[in-house]
């Protein structure tokens, strides 16, 4: 990234961004920078930052500030897929793993950013084909039981080999940066963001196998509807995108490096001992 010339916000729908914005406007001010944002976003704030459309934001920004919390970062990430503008997530609330710094840090990192003391951590995402529409994910695509319909029975066939019928509550497709997501919850590892893996997860597996697989992102997995399950939601990131029925399937392929976040010296290991509250038994201390 060279000198930062324009930067594009995007801002959490509830929470209040003012101190944070307040800061990137001024440090743009002092560079003769410009500050993008999303008409709908920075319209709800009294700022002098320019509204534009999501098309001319992303192609404008040479860095992009997604103020909120993962949820916030992972709408930028999927925004921006495909493209090597960084990403600097701040976190207003509670810690996140895709965030980096908080408000109070936001001077130093931006002082940090303009004399190039940081790295570019890239991070994989997913994709599939849902309804005829192309989706992208960067934490994971799960296809869903609903309450009154059925188990989600769904087969899985990685790289074309018909390998397992999970009959779950949600059949989980993470990558790395989902796996301290809805597959950790579902009892699935804890994948360093260096790994490019996709993971098959199964949620409250009622079928005697209930293991997850870890696949290679240069392998596609197919996921199918058994005739025997209900009809499924399809999650991507955790918004609903559409339904599959019976007979249905949808291919996910890996994206690697579809979105480059950046980072000042915080490890994943120790981002993910905080928000997971990893800690030892009291034995073993």
């Amino acid at each position: 990234m060279g000198m930062v010339g324009t930067v594009g916000l995007v801002l959490h729908p509830q929470r209040d961004s003012k101190k944070a914005i307040d800061t990137i406007l001024r440090w743009a001010a002092d560079k003769g920078a410009t500050v993008l944002g999303l008409p709908e976003e920075v319209g709800r704030i009294d700022c002098t930052a320019v509204p534009v459309d999501a098309t001319s934001l992303v192609e404008r920004a040479d860095l992009l500030v997604g103020l909120g919390g993962d949820g916030t970062m992972l709408r930028t990430m999927r925004l921006l897929a495909g493209r090597p503008t960084p990403i600097l997530g701040v976190n207003l609330g509670r810690l996140g793993f895709l965030a980096e710094i908080d408000v109070d840090e936001l001077p130093g990192t931006l002082s940090a950013i303009d004399e190039h003391a940081y790295t570019i951590e890239p991070r994989m995402a997913i994709r599939s084909t849902v309804a005829g529409a192309e989706v992208t994910a960067f934490n994971d695509i799960a296809l869903v039981r609903i309450p009154g319909e059925g188990l989600a029975g769904v087969s899985v066939t990685p790289s074309g080999s018909p390998f397992v019928r999970y009959s779950a509550d949600a059949v989980i497709v993470a990558t790395s940066t989902g796996s301290t997501a809805y597959s950790f919850s579902a009892g699935g590892p804890i994948v360093s963001p260096r790994v490019e893996a996709v993971l098959v997860v199964a949620a409250a597996a009622h079928s005697s196998f209930n293991r997850a697989l870890v696949l290679p992102a240069d392998e596609e997995v197919t996921l199918q509807v058994l005739p025997t399950s209900g009809r499924l939601a399809v999650e991507v990131d955790g918004a609903v995108v559409g339904h599959l029925c019976p007979g249905d399937s949808i291919t996910v392929s890996a994206w690697p490096g579809a979105a480059k976040v950046v980072r000042l010296g915080t490890t994943f290991y120790e981002r993910a001992r905080r928000k997971l509250r990893v800690d030892g038994s009291a034995e073993v201390d």
